[in-house]
Protein backbone atom coordinates (compact mmCIF):
# COMPACT_ATOMS: atom_id res chain seq x y z
CA UNK A 1 0.00 0.00 0.00
CA UNK A 2 2.93 1.82 0.86
CA UNK A 3 5.80 0.53 -1.10
CA UNK A 4 6.58 3.20 -3.29
CA UNK A 5 6.59 6.08 -0.12
CA UNK A 6 9.23 3.63 1.96
CA UNK A 7 10.97 2.81 -1.03
CA UNK A 8 11.94 7.27 -1.67
CA UNK A 9 12.33 7.44 1.84
CA UNK A 10 15.20 4.50 1.44
CA UNK A 11 16.41 6.35 -1.16
CA UNK A 12 16.09 10.07 0.60
CA UNK A 13 18.24 8.46 3.28
CA UNK A 14 21.06 8.36 1.48
CA UNK A 15 21.26 11.87 0.21
CA UNK A 16 18.52 14.35 2.67
CA UNK A 17 19.80 14.17 6.35
CA UNK A 18 17.28 11.89 8.19
CA UNK A 19 15.41 11.31 4.85
CA UNK A 20 13.73 14.90 4.87
CA UNK A 21 13.75 18.41 4.88
CA UNK A 22 12.12 18.93 7.84
CA UNK A 23 12.07 16.71 10.85
CA UNK A 24 9.00 15.79 12.62
CA UNK A 25 7.97 14.71 8.81
CA UNK A 26 10.50 11.72 9.46
CA UNK A 27 7.61 9.77 11.35
CA UNK A 28 9.77 8.25 13.59
CA UNK A 29 8.18 9.36 16.94
CA UNK A 30 5.19 7.33 15.61
CA UNK A 31 6.90 4.19 14.16
CA UNK A 32 6.20 5.09 10.55
CA UNK A 33 7.87 6.04 7.18
CA UNK A 34 6.84 9.21 6.09
CA UNK A 35 4.46 9.57 3.32
CA UNK A 36 5.80 11.16 0.18
CA UNK A 37 3.01 13.43 -1.37
CA UNK A 38 2.22 13.34 -5.12
CA UNK A 39 -0.56 16.11 -5.02
CA UNK A 40 -3.22 17.44 -2.73
CA UNK A 41 -6.71 19.18 -3.13
CA UNK A 42 -9.33 20.87 -1.01
CA UNK A 43 -9.30 18.58 2.38
CA UNK A 44 -7.08 15.80 0.71
CA UNK A 45 -3.81 14.82 -0.02
CA UNK A 46 -2.95 11.76 -2.77
CA UNK A 47 0.27 10.15 -1.93
CA UNK A 48 3.08 8.57 -4.80
CA UNK A 49 1.24 5.39 -3.99
CA UNK A 50 -1.95 6.52 -5.58
CA UNK A 51 -3.65 6.22 -1.74
CA UNK A 52 -6.08 9.50 -1.01
CA UNK A 53 -5.94 10.59 2.26
CA UNK A 54 -8.07 13.08 4.28
CA UNK A 55 -5.34 15.84 5.56
CA UNK A 56 -5.50 17.12 9.13
CA UNK A 57 -1.73 18.28 8.79
CA UNK A 58 -2.71 21.12 5.71
CA UNK A 59 0.88 22.35 5.99
CA UNK A 60 1.12 22.39 9.06
CA UNK A 61 -1.37 25.19 9.26
CA UNK A 62 -1.58 28.10 6.38
CA UNK A 63 -4.04 25.86 4.77
CA UNK A 64 -7.23 27.35 5.80
CA UNK A 65 -8.85 27.08 2.76
CA UNK A 66 -7.53 23.96 1.87
CA UNK A 67 -4.88 22.64 -0.47
CA UNK A 68 -4.89 24.19 -4.33
CA UNK A 69 -7.84 26.73 -3.88
CA UNK A 70 -8.68 27.52 -7.34
CA UNK A 71 -8.26 31.80 -6.48
CA UNK A 72 -4.86 31.11 -4.63
CA UNK A 73 -3.55 28.30 -7.74
CA UNK A 74 -4.92 31.47 -10.37
CA UNK A 75 -3.31 34.14 -8.69
CA UNK A 76 0.05 32.18 -8.52
CA UNK A 77 -0.31 30.92 -11.91
CA UNK A 78 -0.85 34.33 -13.42
CA UNK A 79 1.87 35.94 -11.00
CA UNK A 80 4.44 33.10 -12.31
CA UNK A 81 3.97 34.35 -15.74
CA UNK A 82 4.81 38.09 -14.67
CA UNK A 83 8.22 36.73 -12.87
CA UNK A 84 9.22 34.72 -10.13
CA UNK A 85 11.44 37.29 -8.18
CA UNK A 86 12.06 40.85 -8.53
CA UNK A 87 14.74 41.72 -6.61
CA UNK A 88 12.94 45.40 -6.13
CA UNK A 89 9.60 46.27 -4.82
CA UNK A 90 6.19 45.64 -6.21
CA UNK A 91 3.03 46.85 -5.90
CA UNK A 92 1.17 43.73 -4.10
CA UNK A 93 3.79 44.38 -1.28
CA UNK A 94 1.86 47.37 -0.51
CA UNK A 95 -1.61 45.50 -1.09
CA UNK A 96 -0.65 42.83 1.32
CA UNK A 97 0.98 45.39 4.30
CA UNK A 98 -2.51 47.35 3.71
CA UNK A 99 -4.78 44.18 4.19
CA UNK A 100 -2.58 42.96 7.41
CA UNK A 101 -2.90 45.96 9.19
CA UNK A 102 -6.56 46.06 7.94
CA UNK A 103 -6.68 42.83 9.62
CA UNK A 104 -4.85 43.30 12.88
CA UNK A 105 -4.37 47.31 13.86
CA UNK A 106 -1.94 46.90 16.06
CA UNK A 107 0.71 46.20 12.94
CA UNK A 108 1.02 49.53 11.68
CA UNK A 109 3.75 48.71 9.63
CA UNK A 110 5.15 45.00 8.19
CA UNK A 111 8.30 44.29 7.33
CA UNK A 112 8.17 40.72 4.63
CA UNK A 113 10.34 37.83 5.12
CA UNK A 114 10.30 33.95 3.78
CA UNK A 115 9.24 32.44 6.40
CA UNK A 116 7.97 32.38 10.19
CA UNK A 117 11.56 31.32 11.55
CA UNK A 118 12.91 34.38 9.99
CA UNK A 119 10.04 36.83 11.29
CA UNK A 120 10.68 35.59 14.62
CA UNK A 121 14.23 35.94 14.34
CA UNK A 122 13.81 39.54 13.17
CA UNK A 123 11.29 40.50 15.68
CA UNK A 124 13.99 39.60 18.41
CA UNK A 125 16.79 41.47 16.70
CA UNK A 126 14.61 44.72 16.20
CA UNK A 127 13.02 44.29 20.01
CA UNK A 128 16.61 44.34 21.60
CA UNK A 129 17.63 47.05 18.71
CA UNK A 130 14.54 49.42 20.41
CA UNK A 131 14.77 48.83 23.72
CA UNK A 132 18.53 48.55 24.65
CA UNK A 133 18.17 45.27 26.28
CA UNK A 134 19.52 41.99 25.88
CA UNK A 135 16.86 39.33 27.87
CA UNK A 136 14.35 37.02 25.83
CA UNK A 137 11.21 36.00 27.80
CA UNK A 138 9.45 32.66 26.44
CA UNK A 139 8.21 29.99 27.53
CA UNK A 140 8.52 26.27 28.26
CA UNK A 141 7.67 23.92 25.41
CA UNK A 142 7.12 26.99 23.12
CA UNK A 143 8.39 26.89 19.49
CA UNK A 144 9.46 30.20 17.55
CA UNK A 145 11.44 29.13 14.92
CA UNK A 146 14.93 27.62 14.65
CA UNK A 147 16.54 30.78 15.88
CA UNK A 148 19.96 29.98 18.39
CA UNK A 149 17.80 31.98 20.93
CA UNK A 150 14.38 30.57 20.79
CA UNK A 151 15.95 26.79 20.56
CA UNK A 152 16.30 26.56 24.70
CA UNK A 153 12.83 24.51 25.87
CA UNK A 154 11.69 24.10 22.55
CA UNK A 155 8.75 22.28 21.48
CA UNK A 156 7.43 21.24 18.44
CA UNK A 157 10.19 19.00 16.40
CA UNK A 158 12.39 18.92 19.28
CA UNK A 159 10.27 17.65 21.88
CA UNK A 160 9.14 14.99 19.39
CA UNK A 161 11.94 14.21 18.52
CA UNK A 162 13.48 14.06 22.68
CA UNK A 163 16.13 16.20 21.47
CA UNK A 164 18.02 17.65 25.13
CA UNK A 165 19.34 21.00 25.16
CA UNK A 166 20.08 22.63 22.04
CA UNK A 167 22.87 20.97 20.49
CA UNK A 168 25.16 23.66 18.06
CA UNK A 169 23.83 26.29 19.74
CA UNK A 170 26.71 27.58 22.14
CA UNK A 171 25.62 28.48 26.21
CA UNK A 172 26.10 31.95 25.82
CA UNK A 173 23.54 32.25 22.83
CA UNK A 174 20.98 31.31 25.35
CA UNK A 175 22.20 33.05 28.57
CA UNK A 176 20.24 36.19 27.62
CA UNK A 177 16.73 33.56 27.25
CA UNK A 178 14.81 33.45 30.55
CA UNK A 179 11.71 30.74 30.53
CA UNK A 180 8.61 30.16 32.33
CA UNK A 181 6.00 28.06 32.49
CA UNK A 182 3.29 28.83 29.75
CA UNK A 183 -0.29 30.07 31.66
CA UNK A 184 2.09 30.91 35.02
CA UNK A 185 1.72 34.78 35.24
CA UNK A 186 3.61 34.38 38.73
CA UNK A 187 6.66 32.82 37.21
CA UNK A 188 6.86 35.91 34.73
CA UNK A 189 6.05 38.59 37.66
CA UNK A 190 9.07 36.72 39.61
CA UNK A 191 11.38 37.03 36.22
CA UNK A 192 10.73 40.37 35.73
CA UNK A 193 10.93 41.76 39.36
CA UNK A 194 14.58 39.92 39.04
CA UNK A 195 15.56 41.68 35.63
CA UNK A 196 13.73 45.02 35.98
CA UNK A 197 15.58 46.56 33.30
CA UNK A 198 16.97 43.79 31.59
CA UNK A 199 13.65 41.86 29.65
CA UNK A 200 13.44 43.30 25.93
CA UNK A 201 10.59 41.34 24.88
CA UNK A 202 7.95 38.52 25.54
CA UNK A 203 7.14 36.16 23.52
CA UNK A 204 4.62 34.13 23.14
CA UNK A 205 1.96 32.09 21.29
CA UNK A 206 -0.98 33.51 22.39
CA UNK A 207 -2.90 29.69 21.46
CA UNK A 208 0.00 27.67 22.35
CA UNK A 209 0.44 25.21 18.55
CA UNK A 210 3.83 23.51 19.33
CA UNK A 211 3.20 21.47 22.53
CA UNK A 212 0.22 20.35 21.09
CA UNK A 213 -2.46 23.04 21.32
CA UNK A 214 -2.60 24.83 24.59
CA UNK A 215 -5.23 27.45 25.46
CA UNK A 216 -4.60 30.68 27.14
CA UNK A 217 -6.34 31.09 30.67
CA UNK A 218 -8.32 33.94 30.69
CA UNK A 219 -6.23 35.95 32.63
CA UNK A 220 -3.16 35.29 31.18
CA UNK A 221 -2.51 37.46 27.96
CA UNK A 222 -4.09 40.55 29.58
CA UNK A 223 -1.51 39.40 32.40
CA UNK A 224 1.33 39.62 30.34
CA UNK A 225 0.28 43.08 28.27
CA UNK A 226 0.09 44.50 31.96
CA UNK A 227 3.03 43.40 33.36
CA UNK A 228 4.98 44.27 29.71
CA UNK A 229 3.63 47.89 30.48
CA UNK A 230 4.82 47.75 33.78
CA UNK A 231 8.39 46.58 33.51
CA UNK A 232 9.11 48.20 29.67
CA UNK A 233 9.33 45.06 27.76
CA UNK A 234 7.86 44.65 24.34
CA UNK A 235 4.87 41.98 24.20
CA UNK A 236 5.26 39.80 20.40
CA UNK A 237 2.56 37.80 19.83
CA UNK A 238 3.94 35.08 17.49
CA UNK A 239 0.68 34.40 15.32
CA UNK A 240 2.54 32.47 12.54
CA UNK A 241 -0.18 29.36 13.44
CA UNK A 242 -2.93 31.34 14.66
CA UNK A 243 -3.26 34.51 12.58
CA UNK A 244 -5.82 34.88 10.57
CA UNK A 245 -6.56 30.79 11.62
CA UNK A 246 -8.31 31.65 15.05
CA UNK A 247 -10.11 34.35 13.55
CA UNK A 248 -9.43 36.70 10.90
CA UNK A 249 -8.18 39.63 13.27
CA UNK A 250 -6.03 36.81 14.64
CA UNK A 251 -5.88 35.85 18.42
CA UNK A 252 -5.48 39.26 19.24
CA UNK A 253 -8.56 39.97 17.95
CA UNK A 254 -10.25 37.00 19.00
CA UNK A 255 -8.89 37.63 22.86
CA UNK A 256 -8.70 41.30 22.47
CA UNK A 257 -5.68 41.79 23.89
CA UNK A 258 -3.24 44.15 21.99
CA UNK A 259 0.74 43.28 21.53
CA UNK A 260 3.72 45.78 20.90
CA UNK A 261 4.92 43.12 17.46
CA UNK A 262 3.34 40.49 15.55
CA UNK A 263 4.94 37.67 13.79
CA UNK A 264 2.96 35.86 11.18
CA UNK A 265 3.69 33.12 8.87
CA UNK A 266 2.92 31.15 5.58
CA UNK A 267 -0.81 31.83 6.05
CA UNK A 268 -0.71 35.41 4.64
CA UNK A 269 1.13 33.74 1.35
CA UNK A 270 -1.84 31.75 0.91
CA UNK A 271 0.83 28.55 2.02
CA UNK A 272 3.67 29.97 0.11
CA UNK A 273 7.08 30.69 1.58
CA UNK A 274 6.34 33.75 3.31
CA UNK A 275 6.09 35.35 6.41
CA UNK A 276 6.28 38.78 8.32
CA UNK A 277 7.03 41.01 11.33
CA UNK A 278 5.07 44.25 12.27
CA UNK A 279 4.19 46.41 15.33
CA UNK A 280 4.07 49.74 16.15
CA UNK A 281 5.09 52.73 14.31
CA UNK A 282 7.50 53.95 16.25
CA UNK A 283 8.87 50.17 16.57
CA UNK A 284 9.15 49.83 13.18
CA UNK A 285 11.01 52.77 12.15
CA UNK A 286 13.86 51.45 14.04
CA UNK A 287 14.40 48.89 11.00
CA UNK A 288 16.78 49.38 8.50
CA UNK A 289 16.67 51.98 5.86
CA UNK A 290 14.79 54.34 8.51
CA UNK A 291 16.29 53.27 11.61
CA UNK A 292 20.21 51.64 12.53
CA UNK A 293 18.47 48.04 13.14
CA UNK A 294 20.12 45.68 10.15
CA UNK A 295 17.28 42.83 8.28
CA UNK A 296 17.13 42.31 4.55
CA UNK A 297 16.49 39.63 2.58
CA UNK A 298 16.29 38.70 -1.41
CA UNK A 299 13.23 36.61 -1.55
CA UNK A 300 11.18 39.31 0.59
CA UNK A 301 7.98 40.60 -0.73
CA UNK A 302 8.37 37.97 -3.29
CA UNK A 303 5.60 38.50 -6.01
CA UNK A 304 4.46 34.99 -6.35
CA UNK A 305 3.71 35.14 -2.60
CA UNK A 306 2.31 38.30 -2.39
CA UNK A 307 0.10 37.53 -5.04
CA UNK A 308 -1.11 34.42 -3.23
CA UNK A 309 -1.46 35.71 0.10
CA UNK A 310 -3.75 38.75 -1.40
CA UNK A 311 -5.79 36.26 -2.57
CA UNK A 312 -5.68 34.36 -0.37
CA UNK A 313 -7.25 36.89 2.45
CA UNK A 314 -9.58 37.81 -0.16
CA UNK A 315 -11.42 34.87 0.38
CA UNK A 316 -11.04 34.50 4.63
CA UNK A 317 -12.18 37.84 4.86
CA UNK A 318 -15.84 36.57 3.52
CA UNK A 319 -15.51 33.12 5.37
CA UNK A 320 -17.73 31.94 7.77
CA UNK A 321 -15.21 31.40 10.83
CA UNK A 322 -18.09 30.67 13.50
CA UNK A 323 -19.66 28.04 11.51
CA UNK A 324 -15.96 26.02 11.09
CA UNK A 325 -15.45 26.83 14.90
CA UNK A 326 -18.93 25.26 15.52
CA UNK A 327 -17.87 22.12 12.92
CA UNK A 328 -14.73 21.43 14.93
CA UNK A 329 -16.01 21.72 18.55
CA UNK A 330 -18.71 18.40 17.25
CA UNK A 331 -16.34 16.88 15.59
CA UNK A 332 -14.41 17.37 19.16
CA UNK A 333 -17.02 16.43 21.23
CA UNK A 334 -17.70 12.92 19.51
CA UNK A 335 -14.10 11.96 19.64
CA UNK A 336 -14.27 12.27 23.06
CA UNK A 337 -17.54 10.30 23.46
CA UNK A 338 -15.73 7.60 20.98
CA UNK A 339 -12.82 7.62 23.46
CA UNK A 340 -15.32 7.18 26.44
CA UNK A 341 -16.64 4.43 25.38
CA UNK A 342 -13.60 2.48 24.74
CA UNK A 343 -12.27 3.89 28.57
CA UNK A 344 -9.37 5.77 27.36
CA UNK A 345 -9.24 8.81 29.04
CA UNK A 346 -8.01 11.78 26.80
CA UNK A 347 -8.06 15.78 26.77
CA UNK A 348 -9.26 17.42 23.98
CA UNK A 349 -7.82 21.21 23.66
CA UNK A 350 -9.48 23.31 20.66
CA UNK A 351 -10.03 26.60 19.29
CA UNK A 352 -11.48 27.73 16.02
CA UNK A 353 -10.11 25.36 13.71
CA UNK A 354 -7.97 23.87 15.52
CA UNK A 355 -7.66 20.98 18.04
CA UNK A 356 -5.16 18.08 19.82
CA UNK A 357 -6.12 15.26 21.20
CA UNK A 358 -3.70 14.49 24.59
CA UNK A 359 -4.22 11.14 25.48
CA UNK A 360 -4.03 12.03 29.75
CA UNK A 361 -6.88 12.49 31.93
CA UNK A 362 -5.35 15.64 33.45
CA UNK A 363 -6.16 19.35 31.66
CA UNK A 364 -3.27 20.20 29.70
CA UNK A 365 -2.82 23.95 30.51
CA UNK A 366 1.49 24.03 30.03
CA UNK A 367 3.77 22.22 28.31
CA UNK A 368 4.30 19.91 31.83
CA UNK A 369 0.76 19.06 31.54
CA UNK A 370 1.66 18.04 27.81
CA UNK A 371 4.21 15.46 28.60
CA UNK A 372 2.09 13.50 30.41
CA UNK A 373 0.26 12.27 27.27
CA UNK A 374 0.44 8.41 27.06
CA UNK A 375 2.96 8.99 23.14
CA UNK A 376 2.27 4.91 22.80
CA UNK A 377 -1.38 5.19 22.06
CA UNK A 378 -1.18 8.26 20.04
CA UNK A 379 1.41 6.02 17.88
CA UNK A 380 -1.58 3.73 17.66
CA UNK A 381 -3.71 6.68 16.48
CA UNK A 382 -1.50 7.93 13.96
CA UNK A 383 -0.71 4.39 12.64
CA UNK A 384 -4.70 3.23 12.61
CA UNK A 385 -5.96 6.40 11.23
CA UNK A 386 -3.31 6.22 8.62
CA UNK A 387 -4.52 2.42 7.90
CA UNK A 388 -7.94 4.05 7.09
CA UNK A 389 -6.69 6.78 4.82
CA UNK A 390 -7.17 9.93 7.44
CA UNK A 391 -3.52 11.85 7.84
CA UNK A 392 -3.20 12.93 11.66
CA UNK A 393 0.10 14.96 12.51
CA UNK A 394 3.05 12.28 13.10
CA UNK A 395 4.11 14.04 16.75
CA UNK A 396 2.30 14.27 20.05
CA UNK A 397 3.19 17.90 20.51
CA UNK A 398 1.28 19.13 17.19
CA UNK A 399 -1.85 20.43 16.41
CA UNK A 400 -4.80 19.20 13.75
CA UNK A 401 -5.39 21.78 11.40
CA UNK A 402 -9.16 21.87 9.82
CA UNK A 403 -9.52 23.59 6.83
CA UNK A 404 -12.90 25.38 4.84
CA UNK A 405 -12.61 22.59 2.56
CA UNK A 406 -13.28 20.11 4.94
CA UNK A 407 -17.30 18.21 4.42
CA UNK A 408 -19.59 16.59 7.26
CA UNK A 409 -18.36 13.38 5.17
CA UNK A 410 -14.49 13.79 6.50
CA UNK A 411 -15.26 14.14 9.49
CA UNK A 412 -18.28 10.98 9.56
CA UNK A 413 -14.91 8.99 7.61
CA UNK A 414 -12.69 10.08 10.06
CA UNK A 415 -15.08 9.13 13.62
CA UNK A 416 -15.90 5.80 11.81
CA UNK A 417 -12.19 5.02 11.40
CA UNK A 418 -11.54 5.91 15.38
CA UNK A 419 -14.08 3.34 16.01
CA UNK A 420 -12.68 0.59 14.31
CA UNK A 421 -9.14 1.54 15.61
CA UNK A 422 -7.74 -1.39 18.71
CA UNK A 423 -5.95 0.54 21.33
Amino acid sequence: MEKKSAALFAEALQYIPGGVNSPVRSCASVDSVPLFIASARGSKITSVDGVEYIDFVESWGPLLLGHAHPEVTRAVLEAVERGTSYGAPCENEVILAKEIHAALPSVEMARMVSSGTEATMSALRLARGFTGRKKLLKFDGAYHGHGDAFLASAGSGVATLSIPGTPGVPEAVIMDTLIAPYNDLAAVENLCRQYPEDIAAVFVEPCAGNMGLVLPEPEFLPGLRSLCDRYGALLVFDEVITGFRVAYNGAQGYFGVKPDLTTLGKIIGGGMPVGAFGGKREIMEYLAPSGPVYQAGTLSGNPVAMAAGIAALKVLKTSDYPALEQKVEIFCRNMEEIFARKNIPVCINRIASMFTIFFTPVKVRDFAGAKTADTKLMTKLYKGLRQRGINFAPSAFETAMVSFAHSEENFSKTLAALEEIRF
